[in-house]
């Protein structure tokens, strides 16, 4: 019996490692070091640094004005929305995607609440891949569900099948895929997802149970270089796309996402899911979009922030650290760079980048110290801000090597 004040679901939370590490960093540096001074270069979380596209400032605009007197009532997940996102996805994917095969969330972060609540139940396991999103233990824990994790190959970045494969046992329910990948950037190719829907059709067999995937997919519209971008539904019929406008739009405040089911998934299987969906968000505190993102969606879904810049951004960024001497891999997507350390400890090599008037997340964050996450969110002014700083910071640490 807990006798507290914190509910044993609570302090689950508070104890997943990455949700401590992430609150320690907020509020021990990022708080007081980032946000109290304007002479930081921000390379941290996701947050726009500029103005908001026009675009999407429009919409809203024009969808705020009321058609009728129901326009500000409850909303679930609106027709209106599905359609569009069941177009769209049929556009991008080719594949004839359902209307009510659509569940409207409040962004990607509600996506994947409502996905894994509506196939686990507490003792479930959920495999997942070293680095992780940051959120992904915590949403565990909440769950009631136990986290699995899974190294990548750190010299592909791509996923390790094998590692996956023998993670898996009988109490094995979900594996999420997060593709492109946060941290690191890496797409996953298509080899790599059919060699996976592979491994969880003979393991779903063996074991007696279906294993689901859940392919976190929030930046799957931010891909470079002209990379032939493949979503893990297209292999694997038992997956739930989470999506989120959030990132796309460089707008994570305004929160609007989806969960979609490929029609692939048998019938019977979507409708009792579809069900299922609607009562975890139910249950969960209502995690449907509001009515004015939901109007808006037509003309939302069109808008994307400019990825030639942010390719620009990254291919300045990749040439100018490397020639400083980091190690790094160039990122296929995302807004993320995720080089290594120069020193093991990435959490005190942080540190070093603050004292230069740079502000970084340390790999450790994601569970793979000995690296550090760059945002390239930054606009131009701060990169251009910031990269001295990362120079005299990597200098400090070759002194220091050199004098011992």
């Amino acid at each position: 019996m807990n006798n507290g004040p914190v509910s044993q679901r609570a302090q689950g939370i508070m104890n997943a490692g990455t949700y401590r590490l992430v609150v320690d960093y907020f509020v021990n540096t990022y708080r007081k070091s980032v946000l109290e001074s304007s002479d930081v270069a921000d390379f941290t979380f996701g947050n726009p640094h500029e103005m908001p596209l026009q675009g999407f400032v429009d919409a809203l605009q024009t969808w705020s004005v009321p058609r009728n007197k129901d326009w500000f009532g409850y909303k679930n997940s609106e027709p209106h929305a599905q359609r569009v996102v069941a177009n769209s996805l049929q556009r991008m994917l080719g594949m004839p995607f359902e209307p009510n095969d659509i569940a409207m969330t409040t962004g990607g972060f509600a996506a994947i609440t409502a996905a894994l609540k509506a196939v686990t139940d507490p003792g479930d396991e959920v495999i997942y891949s070293l680095p992780p999103w940051f959120s992904y233990e915590p949403l565990c824990a909440e769950a009631g569900v136990s986290p699995v994790k899974v190294t990548i190959d750190l010299e592909t970045f791509d996923l390790d099948l094998g590692a996956i494969e023998q993670a898996i046992t009988d109490r094995t329910r979900v594996v999420i895929v997060n593709t492109p990948h946060n941290p690191t950037g890496k797409v996953v190719p298509a080899e790599t997802l059919t060699r996976l829907a592979q491994i969880l059709e003979d393991a779903s067999r063996r074991i007696g149970r279906r294993i689901y995937l859940v392919a976190d997919e929030a930046y799957n519209r931010i891909v470079f270089d002209g990379i032939e971008y493949h979503s893990p539904l297209e292999f694997y019929p038992y997956s739930f796309m989470a999506y989120s406008y959030g990132k796309t739009l460089l707008a994570p405040g305004q929160r609007m996402g989806y969960v979609a089911m490929p029609p692939t998934m048998p019938v019977e299987q979507r409708e009792a899911l579809r069900e299922g969906l609607s009562a975890i968000q139910f249950g969960s505190g209502f995690l449907f979009p509001n009515a004015l993102l939901q109007h808006a969606i037509g003309d939302l879904e069109g808008l994307r922030l400019d990825v030639d810049h942010l390719q620009q951004k990254r291919d300045h960024m990749v040439d100018a650290l490397r020639e400083m001497g980091y190690e790094m891999h160039r990122p296929e997507g995302t807004f993320y760079l995720f080089p290594k350390s120069p020193i093991a400890d990435d959490r005190a090599y942080a540190d070093v980048l603050i004292e230069e008037n740079v502000a970084v997340l340390p790999g450790t964050l994601f569970e793979t110290p000995g690296y550090f996450r760059i945002c390239l969110t930054a606009n131009d002014d701060m990169i251009e801000r910031g990269l001295p700083g990362f120079r005299r910071a990597i200098e400090r640490t070759t002194e220091v090597k050199a004098g011992s």
